[in-house]
């Protein structure tokens, strides 16, 4: 029975990081409330790697045709310059440069994000900035398309990514708000939010690869991790679906209303 419960727990955990990762109210945070009140204290990186590995394996099948199409325009610049592949091309390049703040950062201040700033209470206040922010860009309807972004947009967005480091400030939240506050339409600055999430998240995966493989949990939570990789996996991609459709329509606010009301009460509670 106890097996059986543990199973449970993280199932849900599965499910609450993959439906959190997606939409803008912090996947991580989450991640720690729920251990929190479940009583799980989950060692290491290597469970955090493997649910968000899923999360990722539904951004790459959902944006599929775009990273396609990305790649080949890409390669079809680098060897003919043709011009009716250039913003393709300078959209990856701007992806790389998104890229680099959040790695940077990540290398140089993970232990120290791990050890000073992994709790409850930061979490609570950290939901209550992500809910601010959220707030702030809600009526906010910009004009640029994929190829009128610029370096200074990247820069932008790819330090959002860097400070969403910390938990309780969501990725996607960090990220749409910046390219939003930048002027990007909603479609666009989704677009660029999760496919800057790729890269983040490969570089991720090498670097805790050896997490994942010294982690004297594995053998033993085989079946408890695996329920949860798949679990997050399912769970990413229609939240992340959902979430589409939300951005389409505008309603960032509810997620601002969520934050403000969460991120008290976990404060308080922790």
């Amino acid at each position: 029975m106890e097996e059986f419960f543990l199973l449970l727990k993280y199932l849900f955990l599965g499910l609450f990081q993959g439906f959190t990762e997606p939409i803008p109210i912090s996947s991580s945070g989450h991640l720690e409330i729920a251990q929190h009140f479940f009583g799980l204290d989950i060692k290491g990186m290597s469970f955090a790697l493997l649910v968000n590995t899923a999360s990722l394996i539904a951004v790459l099948i959902i944006y599929r045709e775009d990273i396609m199409r990305l790649v080949r325009n890409g390669l079809v610049y680098i060897t003919t310059k043709d011009k009716r592949a250039e913003s393709d091309f300078r959209f990856i390049i701007y992806l790389i440069i998104g890229t680099i703040p959040a790695g940077v950062i990540g290398i140089l201040f993970e232990d120290f994000i791990d050890e000073h700033l992994a709790s409850i209470k930061t979490v609570g206040i950290t939901l209550l900035v992500t809910g601010l922010a959220l707030w702030l860009i809600r009526n906010m309807r910009g004009n640029k398309n994929d190829a009128e972004l610029s370096f200074k947009d990247a820069i932008i967005v790819g330090l959002a990514q860097a400070v969403a480091l910390i938990p309780g400030i969501s990725r996607s939240g960090a990220t749409i708000v910046a390219a939003m506050g930048s002027g990007m339409k909603q479609e666009t600055a989704l677009r660029f939010s999760f496919l800057l999430y790729i890269p983040v998240s490969v570089g991720g995966m090498i670097l805790g690869f050896s997490d994942i493989l010294n982690d004297p949990n594995l053998a033993n939570y085989a079946m408890p991790y695996s329920l949860a990789f798949i679990a997050s996996l399912i769970a990413s991609y229609f939240s992340l679906k959902w979430f589409m459709n939300i951005m389409a329509k505008g309603n960032l606010k509810y997620f601002a209303i969520y934050c403000f009301i969460i991120g008290p009460i976990v404060y308080f509670l922790s």
